[in-house]
């Protein structure tokens, strides 16, 4: 992952025909490797959870029509959804031209996604110093100094959290956010001869980035501006910014530029503030460390980036623009990478490293048996009683009656973020999105709401399937199914039932047999 080691052995008399340069591979290409295999088996083992149906739902759409792609979880347009980045369109034409469906492409993703990944984590820490077994214990303090408390969000890459998240576009970005810091790093620390072209590559980069996974690239780009701080050619620097805008600004699908001041999401976002210390309280394990670099530099770009992205989740929590708090994963990498570094110093050690050693080695132990273990140790080989990663139930027996582009009601948790990955469509989005008035989303929603509530009436609940065109009714077992509504299945593993109502607007959308796509189990 991140070379190797060239050891040249001493030749004597006849052996001198075998001597030369022997290839060792490094410690990173070793441990990396092992990460990248054991994580990728982790990934593919749970099913369909959280927000993989609205990933997988996006390929779905863009398979359909890749310039004018529907809205991700309804029968509306899509034009302005943030969903429609670079990255999903490169999995939408790759869906098209494999025929895969949209959760098969995300779960190709995350092993994809993972070497992106660990290449610019080894980079990036190659940049900051060459200690060889310095990436080895940035990637593990990465994944393990958290919390003890669950932080399962995109773009929070703790070892449990990756085994829902790997195949999102978030992973993707911060993997980029690491090879942009690397490039930038580069830039700042070369030789001045560096020419106009590397600047404007980086800005294109950093564009990518913006456009791939907004919120992260705000982490992404603190770390390009941490670097541009300690090095020269001020007007070189102002290109790169002004390639990422241009970047930004061309691409036909949506403004990111439109999110800005965006609020719609901030409520979902306050419990990483109120929980703030549950969740991240070991990687301050790194506070000396960090400390350490300050003192030796004051314009050390891991502080300074420390020091900037701690600004900035400050900033969200002061104005109640609480989404800032997405990025306090990026938060703790200058912590967990500083910490990495100074223990990878070679001996001997002072008491003080030893003791910072000790310090990490509990911390991780601690954050490994409190939240992060069942992540790679199945339930079957588990002594202990691991928290495993989430298993949603199938919905194939669900799915398996509908056709492309049927509309379901339904308010269940689960269902809302599962069943669109397969090409029908709800009522009620589960989440905002830009390409949605949110005013129009507290309709539907307030419509899912009237169906189902007891005092109904059949004339209102048939009002609302002609209104939204609902061909479906997928129900919680303490629901009650409308008279008017026919059974068709029900899941025997979570009680829910599958009533049919009304009748499609287009019987078959895409002159394809019904679809019978099952979920992962």
């Amino acid at each position: 992952m991140s070379g190797t080691l060239l050891v040249r052995r001493t030749v004597h008399g006849a052996t001198a025909l075998g001597g030369g340069p022997r290839w060792r591979p490094s410690p990173y290409a070793v441990f990396g490797g092992l990460f990248w295999l054991v994580m990728s088996l982790a990934f593919w083992r749970v099913p369909m959870c959280c927000d993989f149906g609205q990933h997988a739902a996006v390929v779905e759409r863009l398979k359909d029509d890749l310039l004018h792609p529907a809205h991700p979880m309804a029968d509306l347009p899509g034009d302005g959804s943030a969903y429609y980045s670079p990255y999903a369109v490169a999995q939408g034409l790759f869906a098209k031209a494999t025929d895969l469906a949209g959760w098969q492409v995300v779960k190709i993703s995350g092993p994809l996604n993972l070497i992106v990944l660990l290449t610019g984590i080894g980079r990036f820490v190659r940049l900051l110093t060459p200690r060889p077994w310095a990436p080895v214990l940035a990637l593990f303090a990465m994944v393990l100094l958290w919390g003890t408390r669950m932080a399962w969000w995109s773009g929070y890459l703790g070892l449990m959290s990756m085994t829902g998240n790997l195949g999102y576009p978030s992973t993707f970005a911060i993997g980029l956010a690491f090879w942009a810091w690397a490039w930038a790093g580069s830039l700042a620390r070369g030789p001045r001869r560096r020419g106009l072209g590397a600047y404007v590559g980086l800005g294109a980069l950093c564009g990518t980035v913006l456009l791939i996974h907004p919120i992260s690239s705000v982490a992404a780009v603190i770390g390009v501006v941490a670097f541009a701080a300690s090095g020269r050619k001020v007007w070189m620097w102002a290109a790169t910014a002004a390639t990422a805008a241009l970047i930004a600004s061309l691409w036909p699908y949506y403004s990111v530029f439109s999110l800005v001041g965006d609020g719609s999401v901030d409520w979902i976002h306050r419990q990483l503030y109120t929980e703030m210390p549950q969740r991240f309280w070991l990687a301050l394990l790194g506070l000396p460390a960090l400390w350490l670099r300050f003192r030796r530099d004051r314009a050390d770009p891991l502080v300074l980036m420390f020091a900037l992205e701690c600004a900035v989740v400050a900033y969200g929590w002061v104005s109640g623009h609480y989404t800032y708090g997405r990025i306090l994963g990026l938060t703790l990498v200058p912590l967990q990478f500083a910490l990495a570094i100074e223990l990878a110093a070679p001996r001997p050690w002072g008491w003080r490293r030893g003791a910072l050693a000790g310090a990490a080695a509990l911390g991780a132990c601690v954050g490994f048996f409190q939240i992060q273990a069942g992540a790679v140790v199945p339930r079957a080989l588990d002594p202990i009683g691991f928290d495993q990663p989430p298993r949603w139930p199938d919905y194939g027996w669900a799915v398996g009656h509908m056709r492309r582009g049927d509309v379901v009601l339904t308010d269940g948790y689960r269902p809302t973020r599962s069943v669109p990955a397969y090409g029908a469509n709800l009522v009620a989005p589960a989440w905002p999105d830009a390409s949605l008035d949110e005013d129009v989303r507290g309709r539907r929603l307030a419509a899912v709401r009237a169906y189902l509530s007891p005092d109904s009436t059949r004339e209102e609940r048939a009002a609302i399937v002609r209104r939204y065109e609902v061909r479906w009714l997928l129900l919680s077992p303490g629901q009650k199914v409308p008279r008017e509504a026919v059974v068709v299945d029900w899941s025997r593993h979570t009680g829910e039932v599958l009533a049919r109502v009304g009748g499609p607007k287009h019987p078959n959308r895409d002159g394809a047999a019904p679809r019978n796509t099952p979920l992962i189990g």
